[in-house]
């Protein structure tokens, strides 16, 4: 049987509430809602500001870092004509061979680490082997040490080496192409496995499995199944590692020796004379280079990604 309460047991309260603190909560809550919304937009400002200033100043039409006296193509075309600032001159011949090494060692490096990336990938996403775990952890090792202590390491790793192959052979080895490859290829190989690793865990094990069933062996399903399904992620993850390689100037610093000169270096040492607006116009058309390449490379992900 239901219950019901007699009127003499049915009592109100009044509810008292502080209008002055309801305005006060409101106000924080508007408050942190501004807050959220400029957060983003002051970061992205302080992070691109002097990154757009710089492609500014390089059409600048005076020296002056300070000063715009209106729009001006000289100084781009100063780099094709042997002229740095007022007095100091520098050769486009020696300017083209540093890039010339930018692009041998990026190739090269892109090439190595792609392999090894993609096979590091396919081993962490299908492979099952003590260590894993520890493989995994010493993957994101690259992305996220600072570039100097790389830098500072592989220098001593080189100088121990030499020093041992010295001791052994008799000769020492000098720093050059092949050590700035080897470092390029250490830190790349991070990138391209993070790459092609989210390719692959996107892709349905059933495809492999069902090309098993039907009587493909491992190397015949990794070619005309995995292959061309995860190649768009492989691709993707060279782009990214050509352009961080380009790009490089700490790591390289530490390991380049006579002769090999790359781009980011060679700007390295215009610095040392003074920031003229040429180096402006290089550093443009670096950048230019690089958000190109970062593009194409999200470009694929994108289409691959609405494609699954």
């Amino acid at each position: 049987m239901a219950r019901t309460l007699s009127p003499s047991r049915i009592t109100t309260e009044t509810i008292h509430y502080d209008a002055n603190r309801i305005r006060r909560d409101m106000a924080v809550r508007k408050i942190g809602k501004i807050g959220l919304l400029l957060n983003p937009i002051f970061t992205y400002f302080f992070l691109w500001a002097p990154i757009l200033l710089l492609v500014i100043f390089s059409f600048n039409d005076s020296r002056s870092v300070s000063t715009w006296r209106g729009f001006t193509l000289r100084w781009y075309n100063n780099i094709f004509n042997d002229i740095v600032g007022t007095e100091a001159r520098f050769s486009t011949g020696l300017m083209l061979n540093a890039l010339g090494n930018s692009l041998f060692v990026g190739i090269i490096a892109t090439i190595i680490a792609t392999i090894i990336g993609t096979a590091v990938a396919l081993s962490l996403a299908r492979g099952n082997y003590p260590g894993k775990r520890f493989v995994d952890s010493l993957l994101y090792l690259p992305v996220v040490i600072p570039e100097i202590t790389q830098g500072v390491s592989l220098l001593i790793f080189f100088n121990v080496l030499f020093d041992f192959m010295s001791t052994v052979t008799g000769q020492r080895a000098q720093f050059g192409f092949g050590t700035i490859i080897i470092a390029h290829v250490a830190f790349n190989i991070s990138y391209v496995a993070i790459v092609v690793r989210a390719r692959l865990a996107d892709m349905n094990p059933r495809l492999e499995e069902a090309a098993r069933d039907l009587g493909a062996n491992e190397w015949q399903t990794f070619w005309r199944i995995t292959f061309p399904l995860i190649l768009p992620g492989v691709i993707s993850g060279a782009l990214l590692a050509f352009t961080l390689s380009l790009d490089d100037f700490v790591i390289t610093f530490f390991t380049s020796g006579v002769g090999t000169t790359t781009l980011p270096v060679f700007v390295y040492g215009l610095l040392k004379l003074s920031v003229t607006p040429e180096i402006n116009a290089i550093s443009t058309l670096i950048l230019v280079v690089s958000t190109v390449l970062i593009g194409i490379s999200m470009l694929i992900q994108g289409r691959n990604a609405t494609r699954l």
